[in-house]
């Protein structure tokens, strides 16, 4: 009967794809998470590391005071430039050339951008400021590798899961990003430990090996992963969807299964060229001229865009916070003030990120196949709305009084950025396209978000040096995450449909599957998940108030 309702090519693909959606969980699947997700370990390290380098370089060049914040602002930037490139580029580039023929090469892009970090010149004639700038371009470049890596790793972990375990996989790989920003924080730890003497001794001019040392570090590991990277097959459906072949997509599928279930004797041989459409071009403009498929693209870029002003700002600027509220002051002088600082600063940020960031990575990776994605991305970006309302309501208070129940508050929040929207703006793009310009939306997606780092990274240091203060900051973060919450309901739900079933070209139809069966549940989810954290919140204020340490 199923014979009799698909021509023999549509068969095989369809048996084939049903074999891949419904396997089994294995080593198969476990390696693409290590091969995927040992690139986001190297990834986040260096996006986030520099918030620990440039105090150093501050205090190397510039007596630390005299660093601008517009250059500190380009210096952090500099990558989330280059991410944005490196999305677009290698997103399109994995809808045209296929997944495999540039899986591994982002990752010698920024094996070479983290060495040239490293080993960057130094200041030409006394002028630190030529340093910033060479340091700028090379995190450029090391930024266009991170970037490449978002959408190809996001979209073939994608296509190779099942569809009752997909969330859960590229939630895996994305968690990665967690042990990445630790392992920055540990390094800064290892260094300055290693360096203490020469510090005391010599001053700030015994940093430079310290920064350089953390910036050539996130090499090693990326070297280890090249290799894996490049032997990856081919995802199954690319190679039917988007080149006809359903004899490769058939071998691509028994190889990574580990199994000859699937026969090939049967199966059309591709010629290269495209079959779900004729061309990239006219696939991609077929299927977002459609309002209805259009929507996503926008709620999937606007939802990223909004989250990283507030996830970078606060991520990249993690050290700066903590001396803004005056957490971990040294009252030490001289050399010591210095080497003191640095190392409060790197154990702060250790600290925040364990207590906060790993936790809402693994928070997410175990209920987002049980819950959904949407339920998550709500109430994530909500509880963001709130604790940032908060700490920006009461911050004179809690900087003055209670600065340990400012750096609770900005736990929590690190912890429902990654257990809400951090993971799940990730993960729905790699879900939500078909599979010839699935790459491209999720890098468009991408890319989105980065443009909100950008801002976040140039703009933070300004505002909060300037009348606003960090408080008119916090207002700010507060304000994106919930117009992160409004773009999030033009998201649908990605839970245990196939991508077959969520790329339809019948969106709308899709939509309203989605949604009528859904809704209600997600809303109810979503309003449930609001009370506990609320709970604590109003009672750590009333606490707070008892004991005098803020007043109403």
């Amino acid at each position: 009967m199923a014979e009799a309702n698909h021509p023999p090519a549509d068969k095989q693909r369809f048996d084939a794809l049903s074999a891949l959606d419904n396997a089994k969980f294995s080593k198969s699947h476990v390696k693409a998470i290590l091969v995927a997700g040992s690139g986001f370990f190297v990834d986040s390290y260096d996006n986030f590391v520099i918030g620990l380098m440039v105090p150093m370089i501050a205090y190397e060049y510039f007596d630390k005071s005299s660093l601008t914040s517009r250059a500190d602002g380009w210096v952090k930037a500099a990558s989330s430039y280059g991410n944005a490139v490196g999305q677009i580029s290698f997103a399109i580039l994995g809808d045209i050339l296929g997944r495999k023929r540039i899986y591994g090469i982002e990752l010698m892009v920024l094996i070479g951008g983290a060495l040239l970090c490293g080993f960057a010149a130094w200041p030409v004639n006394g002028d630190a400021n030529n340093l910033l700038i060479l340091l700028s371009i090379w995190r450029f470049v090391l930024g266009v590798g991170i970037g490449g890596d978002y959408p190809v790793s996001a979209v073939i972990t994608s296509e190779f899961a099942s569809s009752k375990r997909r969330g859960t996989m590229i939630a895996t790989v994305f968690a990665m990003q967690g042990f990445g920003i630790i392992a920055g924080a540990v390094m800064a730890i290892i260094v300055l430990a290693a360096a203490k003497d020469s510090i005391l001794e010599n001053g700030a001019s015994s940093l430079g090996y310290c920064w350089r040392t953390l910036a050539a570090f996130g090499a090693i590991p990326a070297l280890a992963a090249v290799y894996w990277r490049l032997k990856i097959p081919e995802t199954p459906r690319y190679a039917m969807d988007v080149l006809g072949d359903t004899e490769e997509g058939a071998r691509a599928a028994n190889q990574f299964l580990a199994s000859d279930k699937i026969t090939t004797d049967m199966y059309v041989k591709g010629d290269g060229k495209t079959g779900f459409f004729e061309n990239f071009s006219y696939s991609f403009k077929t299927y977002f001229n459609k309002w209805a498929n259009l929507k996503v693209l926008i709620g999937c870029a606007a939802a990223w865009f909004f989250l990283d002003i507030g996830y970078y700002g606060t991520s990249l600027n993690t050290s700066v916070v903590l001396e803004i509220i005056g957490y971990g002051s040294p009252s030490s002088t001289g050399n010591q003030k210095i080497y003191d600082d640095l190392w409060n600063r790197s154990v702060g940020t250790a600290i925040i990120n364990l207590a906060g960031t790993v936790p809402g990575y693994w928070f997410t990776v175990y209920f987002v196949d049980k819950w959904g994605r949407k339920p998550i991305q709500n109430m994530g970006f909500a509880l963001l709305t709130l604790l940032f309302l908060f700490m920006a309501i009461f911050f004179n208070e809690l900087k003055t009084d209670s600065t340990a129940v400012f750096v609770v508050m900005y736990s929590f929040a690190q912890f429902f950025f990654n257990f809400g929207p951090n993971a799940t703006t990730f993960i729905i793009p790699a879900e939500v396209f078909p599979t010839a310009v699935r790459s491209t939306g999720h890098g468009i997606s991408a890319a989105s978000g980065k443009v909100g780092a950008i801002i976040a990274a140039q703009c933070f240091a300004v505002i909060a040096k300037g009348s606003f203060g960090f408080k008119g900051v916090l207002y700010i973060f507060a304000a994106c995450c919930f117009m992160g919450l409004l773009f999030s309901f033009w998201v649908p739900e990605t839970k245990n449909l196939t991508l077959e079933e969520l790329s339809s070209l019948d969106r709308e139809g899709i939509a309203k599957k989605t949604t009528s069966t859904q809704a209600s549940r997600i809303l109810t989810k979503t309003t449930r998940l609001f009370r506990l954290p609320c709970l604590c919140a109003v009672t750590c204020h009333n606490l707070a108030v008892r004991r005098g340490k803020i007043s109403r």
